[in-house]
C-alpha cells in the first residue's frame, strides 16, 4: 500500500511573496504617475500615436523571452543594484520636480530597469535586450535631439519630393521645408518626415526581423541595418501622397482623412518593403550555399 504524503493548503499569506508585492507596488508607484503624463501630452499628437502599438506588441514580446528565459533569474549584485536605483531615483525626482517629461520618462525607465537587475540579475536581463531597447521607443525622445535630425531630415525629404514630381511635369518648387505646387502652399511638419516617424518605423520593422531572425544575428544585423532607409523611403513615400492629393483634390482632402489614410499608407509600404528585402536577402544567402 503506497502512502502519499499532502501538506495542508498554505493560507493565501503565506503563498504571497510580500518582497515582490511591495517590489511592483513601488514600480507602480513610479510608472503610473510618468506614463500618464506621456499618454495625455505625447501619445494623442500625431508623432505619439505610434506608442500605444509599441507598447502592445513589446509587452507581448517582452512576456514571451521572459517565459522561455526565466530560469536564468538570479538576483543581481546588491551594491551596483542599489547605486544605480539610488542615481535613477535621483534623476527621476528632479525631472518630475522641474517637469522634463523627456528626462522623466527616460529616468522611470532606467529605475525600472535597476530594480528588476536587483531583483532577476544582468543574465536575464541581457538576454531581454531586445524588448526592453524596444519598449524604450515609446517615450518621448528629447526635443534638441529631435529638433537637431528633424531639420536636415524634412528638407531633404521636401527637396526629393520636388526634384521627382517636377521631372515629371508637375508645376512645383519648395524653399526648406515648404513646398509650393500650383496655387497651394505645404509645409512638411515633423510628424510628416521627423525623427519619431523614422524612429517608430524602424523599431515596428526591427520587430519584424527580431521576429524573423532572432537565431541568427547575422541576418539580424544585415537586414537590421536597410531599416533606416526603408523608413526615410516610407516618409517620402506619404509627403509624396499628400502633394498629389493637395494638387489634385484641393487642399481641405488634404486636411481631412486622406491625411490620416496617407499616415497609413507610410507603415504599410515600410512593412512591405522590409519584408520584400528580407525575401530577397534570404534567397541570395541561399542559393550561395547551394
Amino acid at each position: 500500500m503506497l502512502l502519499v504524503k499532502t501538506e495542508p493548503p498554505r493560507a493565501l499569506h503565506q503563498r504571497v511573496r510580500w518582497p515582490q508585492v511591495v517590489f511592483l507596488l513601488g514600480i507602480a508607484a513610479i510608472l503610473a504617475p510618468t506614463m500618464y503624463d506621456v499618454a495625455r501630452l505625447t501619445w494623442t499628437t500625431e508623432q505619439g500615436g505610434h506608442a500605444p502599438i509599441i507598447v502592445a506588441t513589446g509587452g507581448w514580446l517582452l512576456w514571451r523571452e521572459l517565459k522561455s528565459t526565466h530560469a536564468r533569474a538570479r538576483p543581481g549584485n546588491v551594491w551596483i543594484g542599489s547605486l544605480a536605483l539610488a542615481l535613477c531615483l535621483v534623476l527621476y525626482t528632479a525631472a518630475r520636480i522641474t517637469g522634463i517629461l523627456e528626462i522623466e520618462g527616460l529616468a522611470m525607465y532606467a529605475t525600472i530597469i535597476s530594480a528588476f537587475y536587483l531583483l532577476i540579475g544582468g543574465a536575464l536581463l541581457r538576454a531581454l535586450w531586445f524588448p526592453i531597447l524596444y519598449l524604450a521607443v515609446a517615450l518621448p525622445p528629447p526635443d534638441t535631439l529631435v529638433s537637431l535630425i528633424t531639420q536636415p531630415l524634412k528638407i531633404g525629404i521636401s527637396q526629393s519630393v520636388v526634384t521627382f514630381l517636377h521631372a515629371l511635369g508637375y508645376p512645383i518648387a519648395s524653399s526648406g521645408v515648404t513646398i509650393q505646387i500650383a496655387n497651394y502652399e505645404l509645409l512638411v511638419a515633423a510628424a510628416c518626415a521627423g525623427l519619431n516617424s523614422i524612429i517608430t518605423l524602424s523599431a515596428i520593422c526591427l520587430f519584424y526581423v527580431y521576429l524573423r531572425h532572432r537565431s541568427d544575428f547575422t541576418a539580424f544585423l544585415i537586414v537590421g541595418l536597410l531599416i533606416v532607409p526603408v523608413a526615410i523611403f516610407s516618409n517620402f513615400m506619404r509627403v509624396l501622397i499628400l502633394v498629389l492629393i493637395t494638387y489634385h483634390l484641393g487642399e481641405a482632402a488634404q486636411q481631412g482623412f486622406l491625411h490620416d489614410f496617407a499616415g497609413l499608407t507610410v507603415f504599410l509600404v515600410a512593412l512591405l518593403s522590409i519584408m520584400g528585402v528580407d525575401s530577397l536577402f534570404t534567397r541570395l544567402r541561399t542559393r550561395r550555399k547551394e
